[in-house]
């Protein structure tokens, strides 16, 4: 590994522990969530989450795929909508409306009893661009730690604008956004591209029946 990159995944390495604090021992970990809680909670959830190719209205891009995520990731992403820290009025209401317990739920829920996992090799070589991404995300997009997302199969599409999102500061982590600043357009193609390549990956959940 050249010497210049290892330098900057030791300082992004450090800047996480800075940023998300270092991994929680067993018994300081949240309480787990009620999957059969947050189903009755996340009604609202599957009338966008669980229609394949189902689009937001403006700006124009799939919504992502839950199915398979961190449950971790998933808390973290419905407080930052409740702070406003992610930008969307639609999640927004609804997240004002939840609490932690209620988020919780919701994130086992949409995750599962088996969250996706790495196959045996990525897909496709990786953009240059993707070699910080990897400090986290791994190298075919699955999370290397559950605070962290998993990218594998999500759509491309919604990576994209995700990105954007944090380049402009619409959404806000400072990792995520000192990242995204230095990506050109270009880069960000690619990178979503790549990602959502990746298999085995997140999925749309099934609605319910009956």
């Amino acid at each position: 590994m050249p010497a210049k990159l290892s330098l900057s995944l030791v300082a992004l390495t450090a800047a996480l522990v800075v940023s998300f604090g270092s991994p929680a021992r067993a018994d300081e970990a949240a309480p787990a969530g009620d999957p059969a809680h947050g189903a009755k909670l996340a009604y609202t959830c599957l009338g966008c989450h669980a229609i394949a190719d189902y689009r937001n209205a403006y700006p124009d891009y799939h919504v992502p795929k839950l199915g398979g995520q961190h449950p971790d990731y998933l808390v973290s992403a419905l407080s930052e909508y409740k702070s406003g820290a992610r930008q969307h009025p639609t999640m927004r209401s609804q997240a004002t409306q939840m609490t932690e317990a209620n988020f919780r739920d919701i994130a086992a829920y949409f995750a599962t009893a088996t969250p996706a996992k790495s196959g045996p090799a990525p897909v496709g070589t990786p953009p240059k661009a993707a070699e910080v991404c990897q400090a986290c995300h791994g190298p075919d997009g699955v999370g290397i730690l559950p605070e962290y997302p998993t990218l594998a199969g999500q759509h491309a599409d919604y990576i994209e604008q995700a990105l954007r999102a944090y380049r402009k500061g619409t959404r806000q982590n400072a990792i995520m956004q000192g990242f995204a600043g230095a990506l050109s357009d270009a880069d960000i193609r690619e990178l979503s591209l790549y990602f959502a390549r990746q298999k085995p990956g997140l999925w749309v959940p099934a609605l319910p029946k009956g």
